[in-house]
Parts: structure tokens; sequence; C-alpha cells
């Protein structure tokens, strides 16, 4: 009887044990293939434990043009992943030092970016800037919510610019892309970071391949869109493991946090 794909590695076919792939964080414990993670998760690994502080958990959506069934989907997405929305936001310590961190899950509802996602991310940032404290985004996403129509669109601009505030107010600002992170993210506040790091094997871009394929009438590279290709190319400044992210960024923050003067 043949293996349920479901239950084999993509990468390298061995059957998935899901004990060993939880404790090496989501990752094939054979080739290191990284699985998607869920924000609870990943604040296990990624802050100092109980330094995790939610804010902007009251700020629900609404239906601004009147989609049919909209109310409907939220709800269904909150029940499967326990979240209000595809983001979380709040303060964490990260071997030491104080951060704002954004998480945001594939699981609802594709990740995409809505009016509540975009504030949220918004005033994570704006926070940062006016407590000077550096700020994170974990990126998930397959692009702009449809069901809010414009609405979704311009928190493209309103993301962008609440990053620009954080570049004036001289606060680091680090992005982690994760598989996967298209369609309007990518085009907005997921490739403004000072620094720009990405999961192996995660994929990265605008428009999906096979919609590109579709477009140019080409053959892709072997790889496109992927992190190991994007680093190449220089949409991405460093690939990083989970097992090595909590202390990257907690190096990153050291250098790029200007010291107190005595």
């Amino acid at each position: 009887m043949p293996e349920n794909k479901d239950n084999l590695c993509p990468s390298c076919g061995i059957v998935k044990d899901e004990k060993a792939v939880a404790a090496a964080l989501y990752t094939c414990p054979s080739c290191g293939w990284h699985y998607r993670m869920e924000p609870a998760q990943r604040l296990l690994y990624i802050a100092d434990e109980g330094s995790f502080e939610e804010f902007g958990s009251e700020i629900a959506s609404l239906n601004p043009i009147e989609f049919s069934g909209y109310e409907e989907k939220i709800k269904s997405a909150a029940e499967k992943t326990s979240m209000k929305e595809a983001v979380i936001t709040g303060f964490c310590s990260i071997n030491g030092r104080r951060a704002l961190i954004a998480l945001m899950s594939f699981s609802f509802m594709g990740g995409s970016m809505g009016s509540v996602v975009g504030e949220k991310i918004s005033r994570a940032m704006r926070l940062g800037a006016a407590k000077k404290l550096p700020v994170i985004i974990y990126t998930t996403s397959g692009g702009a919510r449809m069901q809010e129509g414009i609405f979704s669109l311009m928190q493209m601009v309103k993301t962008s610019s609440a990053a620009s505030e954080l570049d004036e107010a001289a606060v680091p600002y680090f992005v982690v892309l994760c598989d996967p992170t298209t369609g309007g993210v990518t085009a907005s506040f997921a490739m403004l970071g000072d620094v720009i790091m990405a999961e192996p094997g995660a994929l990265i871009g605008f428009a999906g391949p096979r919609v590109i394929e579709g477009t140019i009438r080409q053959k892709l590279p072997e790889g496109f869109q992927r992190a190991e290709f994007q680093e190449k190319k220089g949409f991405v400044d460093m690939i990083v493991k989970r097992s090595e992210q909590k202390e990257t960024l907690a190096k990153l923050i050291d250098l790029h946090t200007r010291p107190e003067r005595v």
C-alpha cells in the first residue's frame, strides 16, 4: 500500500514523524525542510518565556463592501486557528532585548491582508517608532484580501507609510519571510526592512510561478522565487534556520541599536 503523500516530507520523502518534527521546531529532522508554523508555535522559540504581551486583539474585521459570506469566512477561520485575525502583535523580549513583534498566520484565510491586518501591523510600527523599540515581523501571506476590495489594497500604502516612520525615527525594523510571502504583503512592508531574512525554502514573490509562466509563456528557472534564489538575486539579505533565528535577531538588535550615553 503506497504511503500517504501528506505524511511524507516534501523535500526528502521520508515518513513524517510528528513528534520529531515538532521537537525540531517543525522542521524535517532528516533534511531540514521547514514546515509552516503558527504564531503561537513561533513565540515559543523566539520570545523569552513569559515575556509576550499581546496588544491590538480588540480590533475586529467588518465587511466594508458587504461581500456575501465574508462574516462566515472570518468566523470559520477564527474557529480553525483560535485567532481573531491573520496576525498577532505584541511586546516581547528576545534574549533580554525588548522588541515589538508581529506574526502572521497563513492558516487564517491564507494570511490575506485586510483592514485589520494592515491596521495592526501599522500600529506596531508606529508604537515601535514612539517607544524606540525594534520591530520584527514574521510574514506569510497570499496577498490582499479580495473580500475587502479597495480597502485591502489601501493597506499596502498604510503599512509602507508606517515603515517610513520607523526609518525617520532611526528604529530598526527586521523582517523574516516565511513560506509563502506573496502578493501585496511582498509589494509593501515585507520588503522594507532594514534587514530582510528568510526561512530556508520559503516561496517569496509577487505573483505565483504558475501565473508568471502563463503570462510570459516561458519555463521558469529551477527554484525560482524560493528563498535561496531570492538571496542570490539580492532580494533577501540572509537565510536563517529556525534554530538560529532567536540568536540572530538578538545580535541584529544589538548591532542596530544605538547605545545610551552615560
